[in-house]
């Protein structure tokens, strides 16, 4: 008995100092959080994902206990009773007592099942009961990828737009200083050290705009990620490979195959076909194999209660015909063929929904590349407008509000190219999710 209490204080005691299990570590951050990286670490943490995989493991024990049902049940039921009055009866007017005052029964109980519908459903289904809660996850995983890679390529939109507000912020203190050093020179008037700084002072709230903004975005980003709220969350990225990553193939068509919705409808199909049948067969009659034997001990006295044993036992078979039962039946088999049959329009749905989701992706795919490369020449002819205009500017040519309009022409057309690339990549996961080809 101390070793047994010894050994449960110290089970309990160990048993605080574990991890919980789920609970986060020091290690479940990345140093670099490139889109790859992002993409791997959501789906293996993120909450969706997890429950998922959760189902995975609850169905294949739930599949367990109803193939349990097949093998044989064996139980042991032990009773002890004392009569503290005996029951007594009037056997040819004399009073008889039956029983004594201790009675003990131990009882084996043994049953097979022979037929029944309920198991044998369970084993005809268990691998496509399995399938769709593999295919649960897969489907919960797509939508992670797309959803995080999305949000990745709006942080990185925004933080683009911190870069281009920032060197805007270092050329206009430089030019603020070259409108004040001619002001102070008596080149100019005050005009355009007051537009200079004007033009920086708005820079410079826009720069803490979009601070605000980024750190609203990675929020949402970890959210998507699972990633801990607290933790940093270290961007990587390299525009111009991403930048070369924009095209992909416009006359691939769909395959409706590898969409996993399609996947699940045809295993959903599977299992209601399975169903029908189950239903079908609730006119067959059910067998079972019983057998018992029992352990009688009866005495007056206690203490030799387990002197005499009077055992009994029994074997039978039984059978369980069901002849009316209202109509029930038949209607729970009506109602699995519509069930059925509804599952058929369900695909048929799928089919058209796939081809009018690829082409509103393909649409809107061509509209941001097309898009994206319109402003990308524009950025090139912005920025040779500004070189020269700024030249033009410090050689006494041009006066300074053309500087500023150049300026602010450069940083729009800047800003537009950044968002039009990063809204052309994640249009692209929209064309490739109606493709059925996300991959994480």
């Amino acid at each position: 008995m101390k070793r047994l209490i010894f050994t449960l204080s110290w089970l309990i005691a160990g048993g605080i100092c574990l991890p919980v299990s789920g609970q986060r570590t020091a290690d479940s951050t990345l140093q670099e959080a490139t889109l790859q990286s992002v993409i791997q670490y959501a789906v293996t943490h993120q909450a969706a994902v997890q429950q998922a995989l959760i189902d995975e493991n609850i169905t294949g024990e739930t599949i367990k206990t109803k193939l349990a049902d097949w093998y044989p049940q064996v139980n042991f039921n032990y009773t002890l009773q004392h009569n503290f009055q005996v029951p007594q009866n009037f056997v040819n007017g004399q009073l008889i007592q039956f029983g004594v005052n201790n009675t003990s029964n131990g009882q084996f109980t043994l049953s097979q099942a022979l037929f029944n519908r309920d198991v044998l459903l369970a084993a005809r289904t268990r691998g496509d009961v399995q399938l769709q809660a593999r295919q649960n996850t897969v489907n919960n995983k797509i939508n992670v990828t797309v959803n995080v890679s999305k949000a990745f390529y709006d942080v990185l939109a925004t933080l683009e737009q911190i870069k281009v507000t920032q060197q805007d912020i270092v050329r206009q203190e430089s030019s603020l200083k070259n409108a004040q050093a001619q002001y102070e020179a008596g080149t100019t008037d005050k005009t355009d050290y007051k537009r200079a700084t004007i033009n920086l002072n708005n820079t410079r709230a826009t720069l803490v705009s979009n601070a605000a903004l980024l750190k609203a975005k990675k929020e949402y980003l970890k959210y998507l990620m699972g990633y801990p709220p607290t933790e940093e969350l270290n961007i990587v990225y390299d525009s111009i490979r991403m930048s070369s990553e924009v095209g992909m193939d416009t006359l691939q068509m769909p395959s409706l195959g590898s969409r996993i919705e399609y996947q699940q409808l045809i295993t959903q199909r599977k299992l209601q076909e399975a169903n029908v049948k189950y239903e079908r067969m609730s006119f067959l009659p059910t067998a079972t194999l019983n057998g018992m034997y029992s352990l009688i001990y009866q005495n007056n006295d206690f203490n030799k209660l387990y002197n005499n044993n009077i055992p009994n036992s029994y074997g039978n078979v039984t059978i369980g015909i069901p002849i009316f039962q209202g109509g029930k039946r038949t209607a729970k088999i009506r109602s699995a063929e519509l069930q059925l049959k509804r599952t058929d329009w369900d695909i048929l749905n799928l089919q058209t929904m796939v081809s009018s989701e690829y082409n509103q992706a393909l649409a809107n795919y061509k509209s941001s590349f097309a898009n994206f490369q319109a402003l990308k020449e524009n950025l090139q002819l912005a920025q040779e407008v500004y070189d020269v205009i700024a030249l033009q500017y410090e050689s006494g040519i041009k006066a300074y509000i053309e500087v500023i309009n150049a300026e602010s022409d450069l940083r729009t057309a800047r800003i537009n190219y950044y968002n039009a690339l990063y809204q052309v990549l994640a249009s692209k996961v929209d064309v490739q999710k109606a493709l059925g080809q996300i991959t994480y």
